[in-house]
């Protein structure tokens, strides 16, 4: 029997996917994860004791940890694994009941653990939760902005569980790269973004990855209307930077 838990609503990205996550050839440390992943979440990787079970993921904002975790989760999904997935921020209201019973779904997946920093009932709700997951043997992908050595986390208890299993690095892209992921976003979106496009785009906006994705994907849906490519004099047209 499931035990009920409290409801939770929160922004799921359907096109958050391996396939479409850019991890970027300077920085190895981001494949690396990205390779740990995908293998754990389609169960190519067993549950046989902690270290294959659990994997923290950290990195400082734009690094494409939601898009991973949610990619993660997709991933479990089409292979009929039971998951769950919590992004805290999200959440608002944290309360402990959310972490009771997840021990019985095959992988869960919860984001931005920093933010039930000090939050001691939900803190000891987690540890809990990380130990019933090992009996069961059940796995668990969390992420955060800091390494759990660095994170503002009250129960010492805590901070050890989050470290068992691999802790993962991801790194933010550089401009190069960048575009390389703009192009990477407009090619499975079936449209062609040529490199001075991205160039142009990436030095008169926001840098950041959200930001870029969510103006490419307006420019992309004008160009469509307009039945027009996108260049330069056409993107400069459309938005005043």
């Amino acid at each position: 029997m499931v035990t009920e838990q409290i409801p939770l609503r929160f922004t799921w990205q359907d096109g958050f996917l391996f396939e479409n996550f850019f991890a970027g050839a300077s920085a190895e440390s981001n494949a690396e994860a990205v390779h740990y992943l995908q293998r754990m979440a389609s169960g190519k990787i067993g549950s046989s004791d902690a270290d294959e079970q659990f994997l923290f993921l950290w990195g400082f904002a734009d690094t494409g940890k939601s898009h991973l975790l949610q990619a993660a989760c997709q991933c479990a999904a089409d292979s009929g694994v039971s998951i769950a997935y919590l992004p805290l921020k999200e959440i608002g209201d944290l309360q402990s009941e959310m972490f009771t019973g997840l021990e019985q779904l095959s992988l869960v997946c919860i984001d931005d653990v920093q933010v039930l920093a000090g939050n001691r009932q939900c803190e000891e709700a987690l540890f809990h939760l990380y130990n019933r997951m090992r009996d069961a043997g059940s796995k668990m992908i969390v992420t955060g902005n800091a390494a759990p050595s660095a994170l503002p986390v009250e129960l010492a208890d805590l901070r050890s569980r989050l470290s068992w299993g691999p802790v993962f690095h991801l790194l933010e892209l550089n401009d190069e790269n960048k575009i390389q992921a703009l192009q990477l976003r407009a090619k499975t979106r079936g449209f062609e973004l040529t490199e001075d496009v991205g160039l142009f785009l990436i030095r008169r906006s926001a840098r950041d990855m959200v930001s870029l994705f969510t103006l490419l994907d307006k420019l992309d849906e004008a160009s469509l209307a307009q039945h027009r490519r996108l260049t330069i004099p056409f993107v400069r047209d459309l938005i005043s930077f």
